[in-house]
């Protein structure tokens, strides 16, 4: 596993990329356990721009941080590699991959989905194996819901029921190069 702080990584974080993390909370630690992998959320690169040397890298992602709204919110990705406690993993699509998907269209599928409610019972549902498959239902998205169904929708991955990916099914789809880690105790997200 390469690690490298986030001053280095934003240079490299491009649309479509994908953030994962690995939280220390109890919430967290439940996704862990029953994911038998090191991540507990995801969020997606939504842009990066590069003005005079200076850059801003905006992650789209559904969670909750404190404001009263738990749902898809856009975010500087350095005040949430400043503010997580725990581990963050960069993983850079392939090249292949992002050279056969639109990014344009990413971008604007995410940006349609903001504002949209957090889902947790369908949360809850994806990481319980035992369960009857949920339906696909994208009215309220939670963390890896909305990171597939952006990927579906630009046919990175093959289509699938976005309402059953857990974090640790996005971190494994197989569209990324090797996961590098930005944030916190170096770490292989599975074991």
């Amino acid at each position: 596993m390469k690690q490298i702080g986030y001053a280095e990584a934003r240079n490299i974080i491009k649309a479509g990329d994908v953030i994962s993390f690995g939280g220390k909370g109890f919430i967290s630690n439940v996704i862990k356990e029953v994911t038998d992998c090191a991540v507990s959320h995801v969020g997606i690169i939504l842009s990066t721009q590069v003005d005079f040397g200076l850059s801003l890298v905006q992650i789209i992602e559904s969670t909750s941080l404190g404001d009263g709204f738990a749902g898809v919110q856009v975010n500087r990705m350095s005040d949430r590699v400043r503010d997580y406690d725990g581990e963050i993993w960069l993983l850079p699509l392939k090249q292949e991959v992002r050279e056969a998907i639109d990014i344009i269209s990413l971008v604007y599928f995410l940006i349609s989905q903001k504002g949209k409610e957090y889902d947790t019972p369908q949360a809850i549902g994806s990481a319980i194996d035992f369960l009857p498959e949920q339906r696909e239902d994208l009215d309220k998205l939670f963390c890896s819901e909305l990171v597939f169904s952006a990927l579906e929708t630009v046919g990175a991955v093959p289509s699938g029921n976005a309402s059953e990916q857990t974090p640790a099914d996005v971190c494994s789809l197989g569209i990324y190069n090797a996961p590098i880690q930005i944030k916190g105790d170096l770490k292989e997200m599975f074991s």
